[in-house]
This record gives C-alpha cells, structure tokens and sequence, in this order.
C-alpha cells in the first residue's frame, strides 16, 4: 500500500467516525429535547421517555433539523414559541456533545 492510500484510508476512517458521532450527539439533543418538550407538557415516567422516541424518529423525516421543530411546535402549542424551541435545541447540543464524549 502506498502512502496516498493510507492517507486516504484515513481520512475515510475519520469522516465515519465523525459521522457517526455527530448522528449519535444529535440523536441525544433529540432525546433532551423530547424529554424537556414532554414536561412541559406533563408527561412523565414512561410518557416521557415514550414522547421522546417520537422526537427521535421526527428526525428521520428530512435533512436538517427542521422536521423535530415542526414536530415540537406542534406538539407544545403556545407552550413555547420557535425561537424558545430553537434555542433550547442549541443549549442541548451542547449538553449531547458533553454527554456522547463523556461515554467514549
């Protein structure tokens, strides 16, 4: 094997990784968003948990994470505005990251 192959080889092995930790870190910030959606709403216990494997599978719909704000939108009502959503979603991203890397 060449030296350009195992660059190559590399760097494939690095988009992977990073991909799968980003859909990882996404899918928790989903969950976090789920289950803060689901006590505004006052779900608890399994609700909760069961309302934020919906958020989860909101995400599969389209590209973007506009899909799992239309879903909350929704479902919250005038609970929260989309910005609130929206920025609550930053917040938890954060949270997921610190989270996912926590367990690697």
């Amino acid at each position: 094997m060449t030296t350009f192959d195992d660059r190559e080889n590399a760097f494939e092995n690095k988009y992977k990784h990073d991909e799968e930790l980003r859909f990882r870190v996404e899918a928790r910030r989903n969950k976090l968003l789920g289950l803060w959606a689901a006590e505004l709403m006052g779900k608890t216990g399994d609700e909760a948990a069961a309302y934020a494997k919906e958020v989860i599978a909101a995400d599969f719909q389209e590209a973007g994470d506009e899909d799992v704000l239309r879903k909350v939108a929704a479902d919250l009502g005038d609970r929260a505005d989309a910005a609130t959503i929206r920025a609550r979603m930053a917040e938890l991203m954060e949270e997921a990251k610190r989270q996912v890397m926590s367990e690697s």
